[in-house]
């Protein structure tokens, strides 16, 4: 069952049902009273929750009540009410401190939360890139913001500069998902109509705009953004000088004991980028004025987010080297003019060395990870050899892998590796800079780089068998454009359409649509595009010219191959959920037809590669995985001994 706690109380009959297990999330936003039915329903009960985060409260009680009330929050104290969170510590329940933390993309975001709530105990996951067009925490200063404290409460000039900023973000990111939260409903209703004004002059922005999408853009207060998270995050304080010049220590929920619960909340759901937009900087806070815990940390991270400033190593430690043989290797690079750091890191995760980038001394060419002390205090063979760098490549770093031994014996060799590794490395952060691979888009490296890739790519898996993958190839071609998109009756346009089709069969209807509003010099697709292009395939289905399944289109009987999308120019082709599910069974039946017995695992590896995907996400997985399971119910495959084998047709 999923459901909240009230739902429990009010759906189920006491006593006809009891569960195993309970699981509690967000437990800090529950109270005792709500939670007990629950709990009292379940052998076992797992409360999970974060006591620095938002309490139960009655906030939206005061703000809609009948009182006549313009105080807005200050009067309000967050330790009012106890959560079942506060409740199982009280008791002395059995704890445990998850200390990983995933969100964040940049060590910036998750710094001053670290450092302020978490006595810097949390895990994090270093950036290659110190500095960031599009990582981190930045800091925008509305010079001319005047509160109107008096009356609306809200700060329009600050409003309107966000509302140019979600504008400017979605004409240049539409791809990335986002997010605006307020410090106060006031302000956040002012940044809602500046958007909607905006919105209506930019009508071809509205698809951004929609629900339909897993995170949808929002804009939110600081009381109801908990549990979201997006790309990037804009932050409205709004208070600040009224028209007087006045500029009162009032911060809204923060001043009030608890508030910094608030803030820490606030400043935690940005994935890969935060924007905070303020009239007001650190140096207008005066602590003697407004003496509560939560202004204060709010100080501070005002200081970081202008300044970069924090009292704590965000980048470089001092830790030193943890064995002679990572002080050897750092030196035979120096040596050979590198710029070399070592253990990189900001809490609990350190890279052992990195090679600085001479163009960029704010980021990092390549991370080194050798088999030091960081390697043997691993858990698990798991932990060492595979989680630790594929969560260091799904941040982006490119990693490269000294072995003592292999250093030891053959120590020319492995510096003759380790400079290929690289160049290489320069390469693939000059194709990043240019755009050739989405920011943000995990790199997979060996120390065993692609070369030059021909008409037919290549890709050698570990058994020594090759399998062959075609480059994909993307429509592109020229027809009369001077009839709009939507004048066009079905069947004049399925003609493009199945010209697409032709080409790039089996492919995503979406993908169809970006492919004909490029045709006609188009940057982006809309809902009447995909109206068009819809209706054109329908006409070629009813013709038996095309074969729809769901939402992918192919040419009846044409052969289906494997292809390679490692140089698509399209995003949307490297989507996982846009891989035709025909394309991944062909693949899957190439791999296991090569092996005498492959593990599930090793198979979705190489046709993810096959695919030219460079690492495998766990979307991926799961689609590749979805195809396996379908295969082996219809008696393609068959596993024994947790291998997968061809089964011979009769």
């Amino acid at each position: 069952f999923m459901m909240s706690p009230i739902s429990v109380a009010q759906f189920l009959e006491p006593g006809v049902l009891e569960f195993d297990v309970l699981l509690m999330d967000e437990a800090s936003q529950v109270r005792p009273v709500d939670a007990l039915g629950a709990m009292a329903r379940a052998k076992q009960v797992i409360v999970v929750g974060d006591e620095r985060q938002l309490p139960p409260t009655n906030f939206f009680s005061k703000m809609t009540g009948s009182e006549d009330d313009d105080s807005d929050v200050e009067d309000f104290d967050a330790t009012d009410i106890e959560s079942v969170l506060g409740l199982c510590s009280a008791q002395n329940i059995n704890q445990r401190m998850l200390r990983w933390h995933y969100r964040s993309r940049h060590q910036s975001l998750i710094a001053v939360s670290n450092y302020e709530f978490y006595e810097s105990r949390l895990n994090v996951i270093p950036s290659p890139s110190e500095i960031s067009k599009t990582l981190g925490l930045s800091f925008v200063h509305v010079k001319d913001g005047v509160f109107d404290r008096g009356k609306s409460r809200t700060n329009r000039i600050e409003a309107e500069t966000v509302a140019d900023a979600v504008i400017e973000f979605v004409r240049n990111t539409p791809h990335k998902t986002l997010g605006v939260a307020a410090f106060s409903v006031a302000q956040r209703d002012a940044i809602r109509d500046a958007v909607e004004a905006r919105r209506r002059k930019n009508p071809g922005m509205e698809e951004f705009f929609a629900d339909g999408s897993a995170e949808p853009f929002f804009i939110k207060n600081i009381e109801n953004v908990q549990g979201d998270e997006r790309d990037t995050i804009m932050i409205s304080v709004g208070y600040g000088r009224d028209s007087s010049g006045y500029l009162p220590m009032s911060f809204g929920p923060l001043q009030n004991q608890g508030g910094e619960r608030r803030l820490n909340v606030l400043i935690t759901r940005s994935k890969e980028q935060c924007i905070v937009f303020s009239s007001i900087t650190a140096d207008d806070i005066d602590l003697t004025r407004a003496k509560s815990r939560g202004v204060a940390a709010f100080k501070t991270f005002l200081t970081y987010a202008k300044s970069g400033y924090l009292d704590v190593a965000v980048d470089q430690t001092d830790r030193g080297f943890d064995s002679p043989f990572e002080m050897e290797v750092a030196k035979a690079l120096k040596d050979l003019g590198y710029e070399i750091r070592s253990q990189i890191g900001v809490a609990g995760f350190f890279i052992d060395l990195a090679v600085v980038d001479p163009n960029y001394p704010g980021r990092y060419l390549l991370g080194i990870e050798c088999d030091g002390a960081s390697y043997h205090s691993s858990r698990s063979a798991r932990d060492r050899d595979r989680i630790r760098q594929a969560v260091l490549e799904d941040r982006d770093w490119i990693i490269h892998r000294i072995w003592s031994t292999d250093w030891f014996n053959r120590p020319e060799e492995q510096l003759r590796q380790v400079q290929h590794a690289i160049d290489e490395a320069k390469i693939e952060w000059a194709r990043r800079d240019q755009g050739e691979i989405q920011e943000g888009e995990p790199v997979e490296n060996s120390g065993v780089f692609e070369l030059e890739r021909e008409e037919q790519e290549v890709i050698e898996i570990e058994s020594g068998v090759l399998v062959e993958s075609e480059v994909y190839l993307e429509a592109d071609f020229s027809v009369d454009t001077a009839q709009e998109i939507h004048e066009l009756s079905p069947e004049q346009l399925s003609k493009v359409v199945e010209r697409i089709v032709q080409i790039e069969g089996p492919v995503h209807a979406s993908e169809i649509s970006r492919r004909v509003a490029s045709v006609w010099q188009l940057n982006r697709t809309g809902s009447r595009i995909g109206r068009c292009v819809d209706e054109a395939i329908s006409y070629l289905s009813r013709r038996s010219k095309v074969r729809r399944l769901r939402d992918f289109v192919v040419i009846p009987n044409a052969k289906i191959n494997i292809r390679n999308r490692a140089d698509v120019e399209s995003d949307g082709l490297r989507k996982p959920e846009l891989l035709p599910p025909d394309e991944i069974q062909v693949g899957l039946e190439t791999v296991v037809a090569t092996h005498l017995g492959i593990e599930p695992d090793e198979a979705v590896k190489e046709v993810a590669s096959l695919f030219g995907f460079k690492s495998t996400s766990s979307k991926l997985k799961s689609i590749i995985k979805k195809q396996l399971s379908a295969q082996k119910r219809e008696g393609v495959f068959e596993e024994r001994n947790g291998r997968l084998y061809a089964v011979e047709k009769k």
